[in-house]
């Protein structure tokens, strides 16, 4: 693994490294021991690196891997929208590369709720428990309000135009974020989040949601392992001056539904509302409940 080099288009990470995958580098840092390794799936415009602050608290009682797919954050370009196939082979292959055993937990916020399904879908046998942070779920449109279909976020999502007149706005709002992250991750992390490609990554990844909910559902039901959904339903301002207040009580209705739906498919499942943060600063809010979720999925695999 290494990290002594950068292409044109993608910044240098301020830790971890690079695994080649066919043939091109994907972003990957591991912290921690013993098993079950405990990997993050970021969500659309995140990076893995948004996580290290509850990676460095699960390193503490295991492994904890988080990374970047393929065409986001520090790893190299690649054409996106992808197949939810397609990233969920390209993480098989970034664990096997760096020796990272299974069966694994994995932790998926937002979009990566779909990636995680589809590795479930595709290796069960390589999976060990599940932790959803407000992740993206294949049957959204069955649970959410007409206003907030994956056909209606993916065109309500902003364009390139608007993202470049938010820049400033952006970087303020990740400065905040990163405030507590050590000084040479939140200049480097700021960066990358408000960088062209960043931007560009973030924007296409949100455009083919339809799709990758249509892919998942010809495949199977999640495993029958430990899930703990940690379900957000607290606001934030931007999408409170965007959304009705009826339709905002709908939505957090329909994803409390959703998530509850979720975990009592399991023999072990347990949904947690989070009302005192929003989707996008889960993670850096309430480090906490993620920390103490993750530790109860990793508990139950163990026992």
């Amino acid at each position: 693994m290494t990290n002594n080099s950068t292409s044109p288009a993608r910044l240098a990470p301020p830790v971890g490294g690079f695994q080649e995958i066919d043939g091109r580098r994907v972003f990957v840092h591991r912290s921690g021991s013993e098993g079950p390794a405990v990997v993050f799936l970021p969500g659309a415009s995140a990076v893995g690196l948004d996580y290290f602050g509850v990676q460095q608290e699960i390193s503490q009682f295991t492994t904890a891997v988080v990374y970047d797919r393929g065409g986001t954050g520090f790893s190299d370009p690649l054409p996106l929208p992808r197949t939810a196939a397609a990233v969920a082979t390209e993480l098989r292959e970034l664990l096997r590369a760096q020796n990272i055993a299974a069966p694994y937990v994995l932790v998926a916020h937002s979009l990566g709720g779909f990636y995680a399904h589809r590795f479930a879908q595709l290796y069960p046998q390589d999976v060990a428990g599940l932790v959803w942070l407000d992740a993206f779920h294949r049957d959204w449109d069955a649970f959410m309000p007409a206003a907030a279909s994956l056909a209606n976020v993916e065109r309500m999502g902003p364009d390139r135009e608007q993202m470049e007149q938010m820049r400033p706005a952006l970087r303020e709002i990740f400065a905040e974020s990163y405030a507590d992250c050590p000084e040479h991750l939140r200049q480097a992390l700021i960066d990358a989040r408000t960088s062209d490609e960043g931007i560009s990554a973030g924007i296409a990844e949100r455009t083919e949601l339809t799709g990758l909910a249509t892919e998942l559902r010809a495949g199977p039901e999640i495993p029958d392992v430990p899930v703990v959904a940690l379900t957000v339903v607290g606001t934030d301002p931007a999408q409170q001056s965007l959304t009705s207040e009826r339709t905002l009580r709908e939505m957090h209705d329909g994803h409390t539904r959703m998530d509850a739906a979720l975990v009592n498919a399991v023999s072990y499942g347990e949904q947690r509302i989070i009302s005192d943060t929003s989707h996008h600063r889960l993670c850096f809010d309430r480090p906490d409940a993620v920390v103490q979720a993750v530790r109860d999925v990793v508990d139950r695999v163990r026992s």
